[in-house]
């Protein structure tokens, strides 16, 4: 079967090449600072963080107009994104495709960029028969469809937004790691909420720790009794004499609320000015918001991980990590985790994950303290 795949996957990919000759006109230079670049990147919205590094450096850089076409699952992270001039949300389906072409021709795009670390049959296609003479993107399966492409480094070593800022080198960019981390930008009004929120909930401004229960995937639920037993530790731990108290705040996705509620029965304590709080909201801006007012971030979702990377915030992260890839772990930022091989969270041991997330905790604690 994968023998009869591959052999399909080949007959396509030279129909591709062929449709992409045919469909190019004249040739541009794609490093002209006034060109215009469509960034392709559909998806989740951690696909979406890890492209921004690469977009904020040719923008610095070469000054273009980007346009990115995204997926209604992740557009609104570049929503608020000064590096980025115009999106374009894609329509599934042939229809879709049609619609993007057109608005290349129209828009007069000069350069078609595919930000996937892998193959994307809809993207191939858009790439393909787009009429721009430069096509770029990572050298994959699909390599003949673009006109320059870049190697793909080792994913099993090289973290995904490194791999990814490879492809400045064919505008002839060098990567200057100095002005290179995640960009995310919420909202005033967002941000906002999250400060009166924060205001009235908690007596003190305490030293933060964000515990975040969602994902995006129920396989990566820890389970209630042991995220409890880690609120009730957090809350009753003792600290060395001197050093500051800290509260706790859930992050949790509506459809978790009642998980978060079983979670935080006892939310204080009294012997300290410690208390435990919940936030939950279904909008991802205000979710953003809140990760930016935290002093450390405690998560099994990846893109919480990249948005506490955009404001520094440290991250202790428990994983399914069943392949051979890099974890996607925060790009630049203070982190440590605890993963495992098996396909889901359920028999990662509290023991373990105590063991290495509380010296995290301390070493940041005194770290902030001295500050």
């Amino acid at each position: 079967m994968k023998k009869i795949e591959t052999f399909f996957k080949n007959i396509l990919l030279r129909l591709l090449l062929f449709i992409s000759k045919f469909s190019r006109n004249k040739k541009v230079e794609s490093s002209n600072k006034s060109s215009k670049i469509l960034f392709i990147r559909l998806n989740r919205i951690g696909d979406a963080l890890v492209t921004t590094p690469l977009l904020h450096l040719l923008k610095k850089k070469l000054n273009p107009k980007i346009y990115i076409l995204a997926d209604k699952k992740n557009y609104f992270i570049y929503s608020n994104n000064p590096d980025i001039d115009e999106i374009v949300i894609f329509k599934k389906g042939f229809k879709g495709i049609i619609e993007v072409l057109s608005f290349i021709k129209k828009e007069n795009i000069n350069t078609v960029v595919d930000l996937h670390d892998d193959v994307s049959t809809t993207v191939s296609y858009i790439i393909a028969l787009s009429s721009v003479e430069n096509k770029f993107g990572l050298e994959k399966e699909n390599k003949i469809i673009y006109s320059k492409t870049v190697p793909r480094l080792d994913s099993k070593s090289i973290h995904v937004v490194t791999r990814l800022l490879e492809i400045a080198k064919l505008f002839n960019v060098r990567i200057d790691n100095s002005i290179n981390w995640i960009g995310y930008y919420p909202l005033y009004q967002s941000s906002k909420k999250a400060e009166d929120f924060l205001k009235e909930t908690f007596k003190q401004k305490n030293f933060l720790i964000g515990m975040n229960i969602s994902s995006g995937s129920d396989a990566r639920f820890w389970g209630v009794e042991r995220f409890k037993s880690l609120i009730k530790l957090l809350l009753n731990y003792k600290i060395p004499a001197g050093q500051l108290e800290w509260n706790v705040l859930i992050l949790s996705a509506p459809k978790d609320l009642h998980y978060a509620n079983e979670m935080i029965q006892d939310n204080s304590n009294p012997e300290t000015d410690r208390q435990a709080a919940i936030f939950s909201s279904e909008i991802f801006d205000e979710f953003a918001a809140i990760i930016s007012n935290l002093n450390i971030l405690f998560t099994p979702d990846t893109a919480a991980v990249h948005i506490a990377a955009a404001f520094h915030i440290p991250v202790f992260g428990i994983y399914v990590h069943d392949t051979d890839d890099m974890i996607w772990s925060p790009y630049g930022g203070d982190f440590d985790c605890v993963s495992t091989k098996n396909s889901n969270l359920g028999n990662m041991d509290f023991e373990e994950v105590k063991n290495k997330f509380v010296p995290f905790l301390e070493k940041r604690l005194t770290e902030f303290s001295v500050k």
